[in-house]
């Protein structure tokens, strides 16, 4: 459960990051930032499987770039289920789910497949 909680925070701050950085993103208040990130992670859970394997062709065609494309479709699904989120266009939804992706991306070092927090501690032995 903790590690639901801190994907759904991180998630969280990616579209908060998102609104701030690009113009055409507007999230108004703290629970739709919320609800929006918990959208987004059941859209891309359910969702996003389908629409790679269905647009698989075109995705090997651009070398993976058509995956960009997919993700904005995702930002702008859930933009759609929410009346306080909105995104002015394709580009601003592009670059939103850009920000989105690399946030989740850089925090995933620090996040271990179990959700938690994980820190590597190097140790030097002295031999003499």
């Amino acid at each position: 459960m903790p590690g639901l909680v801190l994907r759904l925070l991180i998630g969280a701050l990616g579209l908060w990051l998102a609104s701030v950085l690009v113009p055409g993103i507007v999230i108004q208040g703290v629970g739709t930032l919320l609800l929006a990130a918990l959208l987004l992670g059941m859209t891309n859970a359910l969702v996003r499987p389908l629409l790679i394997l269905l647009t698989l062709p075109i995705t090997v065609v651009t070398l993976g770039l058509f995956l960009l494309v997919i993700n904005a479709a995702m930002l702008g699904l859930v933009a759609a289920m929410l009346d306080a989120f909105t995104i002015a266009g394709f580009f601003s939804a592009l670059f939103g789910a850009l920000i989105v992706s690399l946030t989740g991306w850089i925090a995933s070092w620090y996040i271990g497949p179990s959700g938690r927090i994980e820190v590597m501690v190097v140790r030097s032995e002295r031999h003499l």
